[in-house]
């Protein structure tokens, strides 16, 4: 008769055992067997909505070099959640750090989260996995003996959130949880009316999804009499009706600048919506109207290129829209336009002798390229701001020769009218590079000097420093040490050794500009020189990026 034989492990060992006592009559012709091997893991997948999964062997030891993978798979829609049982043991070595699960070890492994290894003899309790599958693989060695281990299973559907409630409407049916499958309907009060993003709906209604998220936000009760009003106007620039009708709910509206003079602030396009609360809010959720900042050192026609021409030429229409005129008690001086209430030019055109010119006697002009036909007639001045160390009041102390005008009236830029931009924060001066010098000053025609109403302009390199020392240095040589200025850090030249181009009287307190990046920026203000256009002479300006935190200061604080 056959007699199966199932061992408790991975081993089984037979012992045959005869003895010499047996007579000859009663000897044995022996036996003969066969064996199978049988998974530990006789069970490896679950599929209904609740089990129960165990150890191999459970509730006896598990044989040491096991290695199992159960799966749990419930049907989408449905969550996992494990129970262990109290008889919990799984073979751990003891460190500082705590149990180490090195030899022997129960991974529970979660679609989307970090595996959890488990070992130890206390129970790991309840674990919710919030998916429907789980997969769980069960490690042991020849090291210890684990005791095992049983867990149950259970499941449920998956929850999605309350829907919450909508302000002049109602959501059916109102459950105290919502699962998989599940909808949820809103319609609205009387005099509103149902919308998602803007867009009338005629009916809403969204179900709870296997994710447990419901497959779409839900929808606002709006009513059908909101009114923003008319947007705040944008100065120097307008308002677009995107979509909408009349400044009503959910109307669209696209701020704009007046180009190529103005772009907005922070750059690209601002649109505003009109929303339930009857407010226009940006896509940023902020109600700020923006604001349109000058575009400075770009003019709408350009000087592509610095010819050398003697004595300068006539600048073209529009070409230096940042020229100014000052006539300062019948007498001419240059400037710059800076900002929309602030003209940059020199002390020394507003300062006689250490005594200020009077406001009242200051006059400017701008937009135009004639002195006599193109000038707008001329801006009202506010205060100004010689530069607090100025101190000249013998002419041969030109060092800070810079000033501030304030205007009245903000400016209104347009092709004829445009600010430069002023140097950035340690803009380099390079030898050689040619700048652009403009003015209504003298111009020099058959050896004459003579007093010119058309703006002039003349391309100009910079001047190494030991070279327009050297320069000064001869100059004091001839005319005397008390008759010349002297050179400082805050100055630098500019101008051709051969002479014939240069700044003169009426040009003071001009621009010098240089170009980089498509931008004209303010790199000098025309402040002083010696016999102008000579040989060897050059001109010299005041250097205006040592003196940004002053400019700024002052335009900030006036």
């Amino acid at each position: 008769m056959k007699k199966l034989i199932l061992s408790p492990g991975n081993r089984l060992t037979l012992i045959f055992q005869t003895s010499d006592s047996t007579s000859e009559q009663q000897r044995h012709v022996g036996f003969s067997g066969a064996y199978e091997a049988v998974g530990f893991c006789s069970k490896c997948v679950f599929d209904i909505p609740e089990g129960r999964v165990l150890s191999p062997g459970y509730p006896h030891p598990t044989p040491p070099s096991v290695s199992c993978n159960y799966i749990i798979s419930v049907k989408p829609g449905f969550t996992v959640t494990l129970n262990f049982t109290d008889k919990f043991h799984i073979y751990s070595v003891d460190t500082e750090q705590g149990p180490s699960c090195s030899h022997h070890w129960l991974k529970v492994i979660v679609p989307g989260r970090e595996p959890t290894k488990l070992c130890g003899a206390k129970r790991p309790g309840v674990i919710s996995t919030d998916s429907n599958i789980v997969r769980l693989e069960y490690h042991t060695d020849e090291h210890g003996l684990s005791n095992g281990w049983s867990l149950d299973y259970s499941t449920r559907k998956v929850q999605c959130s309350q829907p919450g409630d909508v302000v002049n409407g109602r959501v059916n049916p109102i459950l105290t949880e919502y699962f998989h499958g599940d909808r949820a309907h809103v319609t609205c009060d009387p005099g509103y009316r149902l919308m998602t993003n803007c867009q009338n709906l005629n009916t809403f209604s969204a179900q709870c999804q296997i994710n447990g998220q419901w497959d779409r936000p839900m929808p606002e009760c709006q009513s059908t009499l909101i009114d923003c009003g008319e947007p705040e106007p944008l100065l120097n620039g307008g308002v677009t009706l995107l979509s909408g009708f009349q400044n009503q709910h959910c109307s669209v509206i696209q701020y704009h600048c007046n180009e190529p003079f103005y772009s907005l602030s922070g750059g690209g396009n601002v649109t505003f919506t009109c929303e339930a609360n009857g407010k226009w809010k940006s896509s940023h959720k902020s109600d700020v109207t923006p604001t349109c900042i000058p575009v400075c050192g770009q003019p709408t026609e350009r000087i592509y290129i610095f010819e050398r021409i003697i004595g300068g030429s006539n600048a073209p229409k529009n070409t230096i829209p940042w020229q100014v005129m000052l006539s300062i008690d019948g007498g001419r001086g240059g400037g710059m336009v800076i900002a929309d209430r602030w003209i940059l030019t020199a002390a020394s055109i507003l300062s006689n002798q250490g005594v200020e010119a009077p406001v009242n006697t200051i006059r400017i002009f701008m937009g135009g390229n004639n002195a006599r036909t193109d000038l707008v007639p001329h801006v009202n001045v506010s205060s100004i701001h010689l530069h607090p160390q100025y101190n000249n009041p013998h002419n041969l102390n030109y060092d800070n020769d810079i000033a501030l005008i304030k205007l009245q009236d903000p400016i209104t830029f347009h092709a004829r009218v445009m600010p430069i931009c002023l140097p950035a924060d340690g803009a380099a001066y390079n030898d050689g590079v040619m700048g652009l010098v403009s003015g209504f000053g003298l111009d020099i025609i058959s050896d004459r000097s003579i007093l010119t109403n058309k703006l002039k302009y003349v391309p100009v390199p910079l001047v190494n420093q030991e070279t327009c020392i050297a320069s000064i240095t001869l100059k004091k040589e001839e005319m005397g040490e008390n008759r010349v200025p002297n050179l400082t850090n805050n100055m630098f030249c500019a101008g051709f050794p051969e002479g014939g181009k240069d700044s003169c009287t009426g040009d003071s307190g001009g621009p010098l500009a240089l170009i980089e990046n498509g931008h004209f920026w303010a790199a000098g203000v025309v402040s002083w020189g010696v016999d102008c256009g000579k040989p060897g002479t050059y001109g010299v300006y005041t250097k205006v990026v040592n003196y940004l935190d002053w400019i700024n200061k002052t335009m900030r604080e006036n």
